[in-house]
């Protein structure tokens, strides 16, 4: 009762009723700048030290790989038989291998040449399996039946017999690795992102975006795949080492990178055979290699977190 009587004891003048001056109006709001997607993204990286750090190091390791060969006294694959197996000294940084080679100059000419593969074996099959799962996902039907029905036969048969098959028809080659993992690796990304669009296609916005006329193409590259970009970003990065791997692994069978032409793999299957001689030939290209997989990993969370529309604030 107490309450009630204090309730309709105020009293209201006019000047309660009289609207607030703009002035006032802006002073009290909370003003927030308007950003688009990207720049809240490049925002976010830049607020991250982990992720300044990782890209950091990713930049130093492809700078190094771009100028080092360059200033280099010495050719990747120049023998000199008078300086077999060295230790690293103040001539020769990495030392040499056992014909006499500068492993510093042949050390960033394979990074070169890992880097391309990784990068290319990584997003190659990225690109293809988002343009196959989008329009799949997305028609449904009997596009959908054909480009699943593919991918069953494809996934069907051995990976070793396409890596095979595809080294012995375009030869050994940083171009014949990507294509190869390409061919291999974009009918999981494919499932995935045909997956993901089921799940987005007919949410609100995307809807919203098809009564104003947007086309098929808008709404998936527009609106669906802002929303899987995210886990696409951790896919790539995850497949990165996958690709230096796999040409490490075709150096081991004899149809990876051939000699005097060098990769991290071809070094660290080299440098494996006199490890317990030499240890540094295997450590030196096997530590480089573990760099920048852990860099490219945890940039890759980073940059997940960033492109993620639903973590924005």
């Amino acid at each position: 009762m107490k309450d009630t009587a204090a309730v309709s004891s105020v009293t209201l003048t006019a000047e309660d009723f009289r609207p607030i001056p703009r002035e006032k109006r802006k002073a009290d709001a909370i003003v927030r700048p308007s950003v688009g997607y990207w720049a809240d993204v490049f925002r976010r990286i830049r607020q991250d030290k982990v992720a300044i750090i990782s890209l950091a190091i990713i930049a130093i390791i492809t700078l190094l790989a771009i100028f080092a060969p360059m200033f280099c006294p010495y050719d990747y694959e120049t023998n000199n038989l008078q300086a077999i197996n060295q230790p690293p000294s103040a001539e020769h940084w990495f030392g040499t291998d056992q014909l006499g080679r500068d492993l510093w100059a042949r050390v960033w000419t394979g990074a070169r040449v890992s880097l391309l593969i990784g990068l290319g074996g990584a997003i190659a099959p990225q690109i293809v399996g988002i343009f196959f799962g989008g329009i799949s996902g997305y028609f449904g039907g009997w596009v959908d039946m054909l480009i699943m029905r593919i991918i069953d036969v494809g996934v069907c048969i051995p990976e070793l017999v396409y890596i095979t098959l595809m080294m012995l028809l375009m030869g050994s080659g940083p171009l014949a690795i990507i294509v190869t993992i390409a061919l291999v690796g974009w009918m999981g990304s494919a499932r995935f992102i045909r997956g993901r669009v089921l799940q987005f296609k007919n949410r609100e916005f995307v809807l919203a975006a098809k009564s104003q006329g947007a086309s098929p193409m808008r709404q998936i590259f527009r609106y669906i795949l802002p929303n899987i970009l995210g886990q696409q970003v951790v896919s790539i990065t995850a497949a990165i080492p996958g690709a230096i791997f796999t040409e490490a692994y075709l150096s081991f069978i004899g149809l990876g990178i051939k000699s005097p032409t060098t990769s991290w793999g071809q070094l660290a299957q080299t440098g494996s055979s006199l490890y317990r001689l030499y240890p540094y030939q295997l450590w030196i290209p096997g530590a480089l290699i573990s760099i920048t997989i852990l860099a490219f990993y945890l940039f890759g969370n980073c940059l997940r977190d960033a492109l993620d529309p639903h973590l924005r604030d």
